[in-house]
């Protein structure tokens, strides 16, 4: 009988390590047994993003604010919703600050909109979603297939996600030079330079006097919360357009890459940073978001960009 229970043991399926599971408007992603983070795009959202982003202790490294009212927490930027990709100007329109009754520049609001999931798929080393969305102007006429891919990786230590993003052009398509975007996550309070967090650059430079509207292949933010020291890194693909990439960091919070700004960027009225994507081209841009323990130093992101790259 032991021997018969033994081998039933054996034939069952090992647990994936990386759950990801598809609801209503969303999809849940579990690492070894504890919540990671929830991707949103129900027709509520004007973007899909990821919400909250949490550390492999379970430390929430994002801002909770808009989507949940917590005591004490800032409540400038409604459009900052976790972690997002999107732009604040597309053709003249605003798909970046573009919550319903926000004040833009842009001559109006766009949104990205759920045309489907293509795959969710769980793992022992990692879990995938691929989805499909729609960039709509306010017309809701779209302009751009956007097909993207987030791969979440099973690490003791790391939480770590890697994202392929292909942008297909409907028709001619200008992405504005703004420094409003692009690939972009809102840390939360406790890790902001101004609550006592830092920025580090590739080149070793520190603080957002010295990292905002550089280029460098990527940058790391780390900082306190709840007594843990923790950070997160963005990792700019080599293979990205214009890498290495310009960065807009601000020291409360907002920790973003964007190749697109150079006028305030370089504080130069002569350049234009617009990017030109011809109907039925595409564009496409891959990052990798690692969330760490301790600082930049000893999370040693010099060498796990030099692993992506070569990746």
């Amino acid at each position: 009988m032991r021997n018969i229970c033994f081998a039933l043991i054996l034939a069952l399926p090992l647990a994936a390590e990386v759950k990801v599971q598809k609801g209503d408007n969303r999809v849940d992603v579990e690492i070894g047994g504890k919540p990671f983070t929830t991707f949103y795009f129900g027709p509520d959202t004007t973007k899909p993003y990821l919400h909250p982003l949490r550390a492999a202790s379970g430390k929430v490294i994002t801002r909770l604010y808009p989507m949940e009212k917590v005591e004490g927490e800032s409540r400038d930027h409604p459009h900052h919703r976790g972690l997002w990709f999107t732009h604040g100007d597309v053709n003249g329109w605003d798909f970046w600050g573009n919550e319903p009754g926000e004040k833009s520049p842009m001559k109006g609001l766009g949104t990205v909109v759920l045309d489907k999931i293509n795959k969710v798929s769980s793992g022992k080393d990692h879990g995938t979603i691929e989805a499909t969305f729609k960039w709509l102007d306010p017309s809701k006429k779209q302009l751009i297939t956007e097909t993207r891919t987030m791969t979440f990786y099973d690490d003791p230590n790391l939480r770590t996600i890697d994202f392929d993003i292909e942008l297909k052009a409907l028709e001619k398509v200008t992405f504005g030079d703004t420094k409003e975007g692009t690939f972009a996550i809102r840390l939360a309070d406790a890790l902001s330079e101004k609550k006592g967090g830092l920025m580090t650059n590739a080149e070793g430079a520190t603080g957002m006097k010295n990292v905002w509207g550089k280029r460098s292949p990527w940058v790391d933010y780390s900082g306190e919360i709840g007594g843990e020291k923790v950070g997160v890194a963005i990792l700019d693909n080599p293979k990205n357009p214009r890498h290495p990439t310009w960065w807009h960091s601000r020291d409360y919070g907002l920790f973003a890459a964007n190749i697109f700004g150079l006028r305030d960027f370089e504080n130069d009225k002569s350049k234009d940073g617009s990017f030109v994507i011809e109907a039925g081209k595409t564009a496409r841009f891959r990052y990798r978001v690692i969330i760490h323990p301790g600082d930049t130093a000893g999370a040693d992101i010099g060498k796990a960009f030099d692993a992506y790259a070569k990746k």
